[in-house]
């Protein structure tokens, strides 16, 4: 009876050493986790995400770099449409054409290359010049939309990795389950739950942020290629009013 006494006695004291020595090393990562800065947290969350959590990161990067260039050439192809074409109106009615010619080239905005091979043909016949401005549409619309596709895309893929992350972490908690030792089934499932949280909220910050530049750049290159538009067509009037004027007042003459 003693006997049994004593090993009760002894297994309660090693196991209430396992348990104080979990409670220190718990007490010790929550210490840890509440001092950490936010480089290192987020060095850990990529960390507990696994391979997906970079890649990722790389497709974020990549629509990242698309839209500085997008937004970079927008702004060189931006123009105040509404001063270039009040300032073509004031020398085409001035007689001074090739003073606009010149004003359109000194410009790298696309609206005034459109100007510009407009002014071109004011010589020549109304269906001519409209054919310039048509041409030089199809040029310049490319332009506008080039890689927005590219932006959109990784918006996609941002989602699907995600969710192709977040299958992962459910394999990996499932294998832990069925396969692990019972000590070790708690750590492993928690990991593949961290895998499948951060790859699923990573993959939807990257795809949020990046629909919503896309949604900008789209609706900027839109207002671009209406103002482009817009102002063909006024220019087309302005070119075809001014011959016929000119033309009355030869046959007057």
């Amino acid at each position: 009876m003693k006997q049994l006494n004593t090993l009760a006695l002894v297994a309660f004291l090693v196991l209430s050493e396992k348990i104080y020595a979990q409670g220190i090393d718990a007490a010790v990562v929550d210490e840890a986790v509440k001092n950490e800065n936010i480089i290192q947290w987020l060095a850990r969350f990529m960390d507990d995400g696994g391979i997906f959590m970079w890649i990722i990161a790389i497709v974020w990067c990549i629509g990242v770099a698309i839209s500085a260039e997008r937004f970079k050439q927008y702004f060189s192809f931006h123009v105040d449409g509404t001063s270039l074409m009040s300032s073509i109106k004031k020398s085409v009615i001035g007689n001074q054409v090739q003073d606009a010619i010149q004003a359109c080239g000194e410009s790298k905005a696309l609206l005034a290359f459109v100007m510009k091979n407009g002014l071109k043909r004011s010589n020549q016949s109304k269906e001519q010049i409209q054919d310039a401005l048509e041409a030089s549409m199809l040029e310049v619309v490319p332009k506008i939309e080039e890689r927005l596709s590219y932006l959109a895309l990784t918006a996609n893929l941002s989602t699907l990795l995600g969710l192709l992350g977040t299958i992962q972490g459910l394999i990996q908690s499932f294998a832990a389950v069925a396969q692990a030792e019972a000590s070790e089934k708690a750590q492993l499932l928690a990991e593949g739950i961290a895998v499948a949280m951060n790859t699923t909220a990573l993959g939807l910050v990257s795809a949020i942020s990046l629909m919503v530049i896309h949604a900008v750049l789209q609706s900027r290159g839109e207002k671009m290629i209406h103002e482009i538009e817009e102002n063909s067509v006024k220019l087309l009037d302005l070119l075809g009013t001014k011959k016929a004027a000119l033309n009355q007042m030869d046959k007057a003459a």
